[in-house]
């Protein structure tokens, strides 16, 4: 139904790299520093459930739910650290270069759309070697509304000139696929960090483990035998 495909959409964190562990460790790290939860130190069920894929607004309230000011001030603080960290640490998610080309390959539009600040997701996106492959980068905190709101992947189409029929999205958390969904879009999911079972419940077309997951490449040639590219259309 996808063919031809005209342009391919990925979150940033989690989808692109493997983010996740970094943000955890900033998170981690600052608030036991501030005495959050007594002392002890949020794991990674907390990390998934308050933070992974949300917007930093989200992600204040619900880590100081009575004084949202003291929650945004705490966030950029964290984003400072993990940018830190991306300059060291950062690795590419499994496969991620095989998918980069069949994209060249087949002339497909690409963006990337991202609830990260601007500064992290220009960061990361340049640190991995993409900032020319990317026509935009979309930033869900400069639309009225970040993900899981569609909004985000909407203003993707509109900058690339695409439709929702020919265009499917990589996304690895809940919130975000539950945007795409929202857009009327396929999803593939990717299972970097956030369990597969989690990933499902946001209704993926695929969930995948990674870019050279077996699954994804045999859903791309499947778009191939059908002339499933602008290229070959």
């Amino acid at each position: 139904m996808l063919a031809p495909v005209e342009a391919v959409l990925f979150d940033v964190d989690g989808t692109l790299c493997d983010s996740d562990p970094l943000h955890y460790y900033a998170f981690r790290e600052m608030l036991q520093e501030i005495g959050f939860n007594g002392g002890v130190p949020i794991d990674e069920e907390f990390f998934i459930k308050n933070v992974a894929g949300k917007h930093n607004d989200d992600v204040a309230r619900a880590i100081f739910p009575d004084d949202f000011g003291r929650g945004l001030k705490f966030c950029n603080e964290k984003e400072a650290m993990f940018r830190r960290l991306v300059t060291e640490q950062l690795k590419p998610v499994n496969g991620l270069y095989k998918v980069k080309k069949w994209i060249e390959d087949h002339g497909v539009k690409r963006a990337a759309v991202t609830n990260a600040p601007r500064p992290n997701a220009e960061l990361m996106i340049s640190m991995l070697g993409l900032t020319d492959f990317f026509e935009a980068v979309i930033i869900g905190g400069e639309c009225e509304h970040a993900k899981p709101h569609p909004e985000p992947y909407l203003k993707a189409l509109e900058v690339l000139k695409v439709t929702k029929d020919h265009t499917f999205i990589f996304e690895d958390s809940a919130s975000g696929i539950k945007a795409g969904v929202a857009a009327e879009m396929p999803v593939v999911g990717i299972a970097t960090r956030n369990p597969e079972h989690l990933l499902m419940q946001a209704k993926p077309a695929l969930v995948v483990k990674d870019y050279d997951d077996p699954r994804l490449w045999a859903a791309l040639d499947e778009l191939d035998k059908r002339g499933g590219t602008v290229k070959n259309a």
